[in-house]
């Protein structure tokens, strides 16, 4: 099964994805708030609402409110190797917020303060069931599906500090989608893909993971309950570019296509962002108080 949070016109809904065609799942927004409910593989696969060609909406993050959006950093072995760097004991963890989530055909802003703009294919779980401390055997029983993300990276602040986190979180700048793809589809030796402007910069199995799945899912509720629409991405592949020697860096202008054979692809493209400040300030008057 395939599910999907399409953006109609003021509005957002979860779709069942049958082929080109998308059937509206009434009475649930978007795919986070689908899968809190235990049956929603039923729900989605009995849903009769309108039927939207593929070609003719727009898609929002599959998830666009998610509780949580964990990260695990350095988990390619051949990204480690590329990078230098000893295999990792553990995990390396860091977090995103929903502000930093776009749709999988969302323009992705190149801020003036960061033109050091990489690009991370990767991977990502979504949580259907509650768990805390959860097994590594009992772990699949907690996934809903797969879907992708790019963790589009500013490398100018991120390398500011040892902590990643201001290089990760900047508005809208992390596609998430197109669709969640129930996780027996997922072949293991999938390919995991970026273009940029049709150039192949990253391709790889998705095998290559130095945690997998389970271990990750073991780890990280071991320390928080993890939630129905949360959000794991599990690692890039080799071949970003701040690895390239020179190293390169996306441009306004130029295409992003992220892809996951059985998921299938995200196109951003990367536009300059104007400055603008927004501030209490401009908003003083404009509140009326009974």
């Amino acid at each position: 099964m395939k599910i999907a949070t399409l953006r109609l016109p003021g509005r957002l809904t979860a779709a069942r994805v049958d082929g080109d065609l998308l059937v509206e799942i009434p009475g649930f927004s978007d795919v986070g708030v689908l899968v809190q409910f235990p049956n929603w593989e039923d729900i989605a696969a009995q849903a009769n609402g309108p039927i939207h060609h593929i070609s003719s909406v727009d898609f929002a993050p599959v998830v666009p409110q998610p509780g949580k959006i964990l990260c695990i950093g350095m988990n390619y072995r051949a990204h480690i190797a590329e990078r230098g760097t000893p295999m990792p004991e553990f995990p390396t963890v860091f977090g995103k917020f929903a502000d930093a989530l776009a749709g999988p055909h969302d323009d992705i802003p190149l801020p003036p303060e960061d033109h050091k703009l990489d690009w991370e294919a990767e991977l990502a779980v979504i949580i259907g069931a509650p768990g805390r401390r959860i097994h590594p055997n009992d772990a699949m029983s907690h996934v809903a599906g797969y879907t992708i993300l790019n963790d589009v990276s500013m490398r100018g602040y991120q390398n500011r500090t040892q902590q990643w986190l201001q290089g990760k979180i900047w508005q809208n700048s992390t596609p998430l989608g197109p669709v969640v793809i129930s996780p027996d589809v997922l072949s293991p030796d999938a390919i995991i893909r970026t273009r940029i402007d049709g150039e192949i910069v990253q391709e790889s199995t998705i095998d290559d993971l130095l945690f997998d799945i389970p271990e990750i899912i073991a780890y990280l509720s071991t320390f928080v309950t993890l939630r129905p629409g949360d959000v794991i991405s599990t690692g890039t592949p080799s071949g970003v570019g701040v690895a390239q020697q020179p190293p390169r860096f996306l441009q306004a202008g130029e295409l992003l296509e992220t892809s996951i054979d059985s998921i299938g692809s995200m196109r951003n493209y990367i536009v300059s962002e104007r400055m603008e400040t927004t501030s209490r300030r401009a908003f003083q008057g404009s509140v009326a108080l009974a």
